[in-house]
């Protein structure tokens, strides 16, 4: 199908326009890799571009360029369409790691949620933001709860595994087949090196972690918890016995950080 673009910038086709895209607001920049990548494709002459991971604030320029009218038209769509949606996820999860001040750490595996199209780009993001798109960065087995529940307990889940020494054991409990605090005992007997409390309720955490001191165990094991974290339930989160925060929605889908492209004078 014809462009009608051609027919729109016919007369002025040969044109030679200065452009560029700066943000609407302050966050946290993303995307640039894939952006710097799209605007070789469409034929622009980049003149400068901001690294990723810069900081931004309202008004900065974040990329600069020219080409012919039609290439300008399509960088509107594709650089912008590039960097604004990871940006978002870059600002959600500075924020997040900013508010938890060290005190844990913060994790968004959200990503495996999210489109094909988009999943790398998300967990990228999620990277330049200063959370981790991991639970740990040794090699792993995550064994959720619908392994635990497939395999009716977490007793003969981590037994079926038990032979996979070299990987770090991830195991979700939930208190569904005994009171959680025992489930937490359980899994650090059967080999668990990360306990995730993914039930949402911060109650469980002091139940377990608790219960842990109290048999000499909490020493043996990290301690993840998840379940629709706000950036609101991070002081108390942060004031308990916490290692590894799991946040969700509130990072991958976070608004996209909103910029705009400018036609620049030639003067």
């Amino acid at each position: 199908m014809p462009d009608v673009r051609d027919t729109i910038f016919c007369t002025i086709s040969g044109k030679t326009v200065p452009a560029s895209i700066s943000a609407e607001e302050g966050g946290i920049l993303a995307g640039t890799d894939a952006a710097f990548s799209l605007a070789n494709e469409i034929g622009l002459k980049i003149h400068m571009m901001l690294p990723e991971g810069s900081l931004l604030a309202a008004g900065t320029e974040i990329v600069r360029f020219s080409g012919s009218p039609k290439q300008i038209a399509m960088a509107e769509e594709k650089l912008i369409g590039a960097m604004a949606k990871p940006s978002g996820v870059a600002s959600a999860a500075r924020i997040f790691v900013n508010a938890a001040d060290g005190k844990v750490k913060i994790v968004s595996g959200s990503w495996k949620k999210m489109p094909s199209a988009i999943k790398d780009a998300v967990r990228s993001a999620v990277t330049v933001g200063g959370a981790s798109f991991r639970i740990t960065d040794d090699p792993f087995l995550y064994l959720d709860k619908n392994f635990v529940k497939m395999f009716d307990g977490i007793v003969n889940t981590l037994s079926a595994v038990s032979g996979l020494k070299s990987y770090t054991k991830v195991i979700q409990i939930t208190g569904a087949f005994e009171p959680i605090a025992v489930e937490a005992k359980q899994a650090i007997e059967h080999g668990a090196q990360i306990i995730f409390v993914d039930t949402g309720n911060p109650d469980d955490v002091t139940v377990v972690t608790d219960d842990l001191r109290q048999h000499g165990l909490r020493g043996r094991v990290r301690i993840a918890f998840a379940g629709n974290v706000k950036l609101n339930d991070l002081p108390r989160l942060c004031s308990l016995d916490i290692d590894i925060l799991g946040v969700g929605r509130q990072i991958v889908d976070a608004p996209l950080l909103d910029m705009h492209l400018e036609v620049k004078s030639n003067a």
